[in-house]
């Protein structure tokens, strides 16, 4: 009996050392488990405001074309979201000078090429963040950082829009258009548009049509979509068409898009509708169009004027608003009143003139290559000129993002 009861002391002995080392283990396991688990929630937050000084960066980049500009959206963007409530470890590590955002812009987005112009693409990056420690330098963990990384830039050409002006300028499909056209439109030249002729084998590229929008209905309507208040979205694709208006009402569609111009007459005013940053503009005739005139304020001076705007003290107003998302379709064999017309796509117009009304409705301007928008993008990256969305995309570079 004396031999068991030592041994049954000794093995109790022996399992105590055991169970201690092993309780250590565990409150070891789970000390480190709560500094990974804040790790991970701080690189989530770290995340997510590069993911939105990104966007705040590639959004005025594509505005303006300013880098300038986009940096400062960026830094003011990731800083805000560092000084949000909840992320107080952001904040503090801001404050204390130890994380700082880097943003870089390129052309391209894979490869991505730092400083190449003009930029397209937005990298925000933080290269190290050192977290919170509790328990993780009992174990010898003395430095946990983490790292991030975010890249933005322009989505493929929109399908669906919803920013549109409600007027459709006539045009070729894309496919049969040659390189550098919009639906048979040359980028940069000056266009002329001209309210529908009433003899449908004059209508084709030249000539646009005023459009009925989901939800609208009479002149005051048409006139608050064409200054800017959007509340329909338009598809391309099987169902794709689109209602024209009789031209009517264009009386109020020009207040509208005037107002981008600064001038305002009828119901409309600056504190709903404001100008565009950058509305000069002087009277194009019928003669300047003929003699090919170049405007002294045509898209190449607008697009100067952009890229130096100093980012502290930028101009009042909103940026881009005289760039138009406008639907194209195809006219053949349309006259005139209320018809079903195939919606071809979106493209970029800038207003190098008001629209005038003295006899027939006139549209002076230049078509773009791109412009920003919103919708839903088409499925292949870089396919077809017209509006485009800010989104975000996998760095090519890192696993960070």
């Amino acid at each position: 009996m004396e031999q068991v009861n030592g041994t049954n002391n000794r093995q109790r002995g022996a399992i105590l050392p055991l169970v201690a080392i092993s309780l250590l283990v565990i409150l070891g396991m789970a000390a480190l488990a709560l500094d990974m688990s804040n790790a991970h929630l701080e690189k989530t937050r770290l995340q997510n405001a590069l993911d939105a000084a990104a966007l705040s960066a590639a959004k005025v980049l594509d505005q303006t074309g300013n880098v300038g500009l986009a940096d400062a959206a960026g830094q003011t963007t990731f800083s805000a979201n560092a000084a949000a409530p909840g992320n107080s470890g952001l904040g503090e590590a801001m404050a204390s000078g130890t994380l700082s955002l880097t943003l870089e812009f390129s052309s391209t987005l894979n490869p991505f090429i730092a400083g190449t112009t003009p930029a397209q693409y937005v990298r925000a990056s933080v290269a190290s963040y050192g977290i919170a420690e509790w328990f993780a330098p009992v174990f010898g963990f003395n430095d946990l950082a983490i790292a991030g990384t975010a890249v933005a830039g322009p989505s493929p050409s929109l399908q669906k829009a919803c920013n549109v002006v409600p007027m459709m300028a006539c045009g070729t499909p894309q496919e049969e258009s040659p390189p550098g056209t919009t639906f048979g439109y040359s980028w940069g030249e000056i266009e002329q548009l001209k309210i529908g002729s009433g003899t449908s084998s004059e209508v084709g590229n030249g000539n646009f049509y005023l459009i009925r929008l989901d939800g609208s209905a009479g002149g005051a309507d048409l006139r608050e979509a064409a200054a800017g208040k959007f509340d329909a979205c338009l598809s391309t694709g099987e169902d794709g068409n689109i209602e024209t208006e009789p031209g009517n009402t264009v009386g109020p569609f020009a207040q509208g898009i005037n107002t981008r111009l600064g001038i305002y007459n009828g119901p409309v005013n600056a504190a709903d509708y404001p100008p565009d940053w950058f509305s000069q503009h002087e009277p194009y005739t019928e003669t300047d169009y003929q003699n090919q005139t170049v405007p002294a304020y045509d898209l190449d001076w607008y697009l100067a004027q952009y890229a130096a705007v100093d980012p502290n003290s930028p101009p009042s107003g909103y940026p881009g608003r005289r760039i138009l998302t406008l639907p194209v379709g195809n006219c053949d064999g349309l006259a005139n009143g209320q018809d079903s017309v195939e919606l071809l796509g979106f493209s970029c117009f800038y207003m190098v003139d008001e629209m005038t009304q003295q006899g027939q409705a006139v549209f002076y301007g230049q078509f773009k290559d791109d412009c920003g928008g919103s919708g839903t993008p088409g499925p292949t990256p870089g396919a077809g000129p017209g509006p485009h969305i800010i989104q975000l995309y996998k760095d090519p570079d890192t696993f960070d993002s």
